[in-house]
């Protein structure tokens, strides 16, 4: 099959020759290449502005991100068994270090999949499409799946806002089979019951799973507040591991319902209780009547989304972190998380220290965390490590 041509401007293949999978629209050379022509998601084949073929990926003119590539080897032919080959690699990976079927299975341009997520629960498999060029492949995506895993159900949970920069709609739909409201996650030794239809993203935050372990052996004998808890991954797991007392605080009433679910499931319904509200609001009432906990754990939302709201978030990310620290009593662990790719690394370490600072806290930071290797890092997309976490001390004394 002939495909459209991309051609680049001048010195503009350079991420590409180092692995990046982007093509933005200001390096095509437009005169050459008849970019409005093209729907979105076409397939095409990309060149240098000399004439060398790069790879091929598929084309949206109407995204700031106007090609992604799919393969380097410009004969590559997109269809159900290429698919079916990408996804198996991926699900090979995952297999290696899972002992039951709860994973992210397919990241995107992680996994040479740029577009594509896919989240297993067991039998069922939740999908989330965020680009035209994989929409146009959701059927064969579909068809992959069930031939790999041959899952009872299939949600397609392309509700995610990211889909309207590619001019696409949203919906929930079931894509294959029957699919349950709810189903039970396996973490260690505790149960989620976690609902796909209306949960948060698909329905569960497996990148936080190693932080989730990480945390444990600092939780033994104390009072923990988990902030922006969900269903209870962080707080239940804590209860589970020998905490006296765990409080979960989450703006949403619906997700403590599962959360307190949860808790009873795994048998610390008594150790566990939950405050519904602004984490913010929530952190200054503690401190007013006194409160102390032992071990604090931040994991909210991105608090910067895009490069412009940087300043904004930021400071959103110091007051928080200070009012969290301010609960802590002497030997206190906050772990603190950051979903915002645009907050670096390094950046989160030196909040938490001038939160300390400003309080007159001794800090030492004791780990630091990133996403769990089902979601993989690809070397020459920063964007794919997202998640930062750090675990630090704090005491009175400097």
């Amino acid at each position: 099959m002939s495909l459209a041509k991309i051609r680049l401007k001048p010195r503009e293949d350079r991420r590409l020759r180092a692995g990046h999978l982007w093509i933005f629209s200001n390096e095509i050379d437009c005169e050459a290449t008849p970019l409005t022509a093209l729907s979105p998601g076409d397939l095409v084949s990309v060149e240098s502005a000399s004439g060398r073929v790069l790879g091929m990926g598929y084309v949206n003119p109407r995204s700031l991100i106007s090609v992604r590539l799919l393969s380097t080897d410009p004969q590559t032919v997109v269809d159900r068994d290429f698919l079916v080959r990408r996804i198996r690699t991926a699900l090979v990976w995952r297999e290696r270090f899972n002992s039951h079927p709860f994973y992210r299975l397919v990241f995107g341009e992680a996994d040479g999949l740029p577009g594509l997520i896919v989240d297993r629960y067991g039998d069922v498999l939740v999908v989330q499409i965020t680009t035209a060029g994989m929409e146009k492949l959701k059927a064969w995506v579909i068809e992959a799946l069930d031939e790999l895993l041959h899952p009872t159900g299939i949600l397609l949970r392309n509700d995610t806002s990211i889909r309207a920069l590619e001019g696409l709609s949203s919906y929930v739909e079931s894509g294959l089979g029957e699919v349950p409201p709810e189903v039970t996650v396996i973490e260690g030794s505790c149960r989620f019951q976690v609902a796909l239809l209306e949960g948060q993203k698909t329905g569960w935050f497996y990148d936080q799973r190693p932080n989730r372990l990480r945390l444990l052996p600092y939780v033994a004998k104390t009072r923990v507040l988990d902030l922006f808890t969900y269903v209870g991954g962080f707080g239940i797991q804590a209860a589970a591991h020998g905490a006296d007392h765990v409080t979960l605080v989450d703006a949403s009433e619906r997700a403590l319902a599962y959360a307190r679910a949860n808790a009873a499931q795994n048998g610390v319904g008594e150790r566990v209780s939950t405050l519904a509200g602004d984490a913010f609001a929530i952190l200054k009432d503690l401190r007013d009547d006194g409160q102390r906990f032992d071990v604090v754990i931040l994991d909210p939302p991105a608090l910067i989304k895009r490069r412009k709201d940087y300043e904004a978030g930021l400071a959103a990310y110091q007051r928080l972190n200070q009012a969290a620290l301010a609960l802590l009593p002497d030997e206190g662990v906050l772990l603190s998380a950051s979903c915002s790719y645009h907050l670096e690394r390094h950046a989160l370490s030196r909040l938490v220290a001038e939160a300390a600072n400003r309080l007159g806290r001794g800090l030492q930071i004791v780990e630091e965390g990133g996403q769990g290797p089902d979601h993989p890092i690809h070397p020459a997309i920063p964007e794919t490590a997202y998640l930062k976490v750090v675990v630090a001390r704090s005491f009175i004394g400097r």
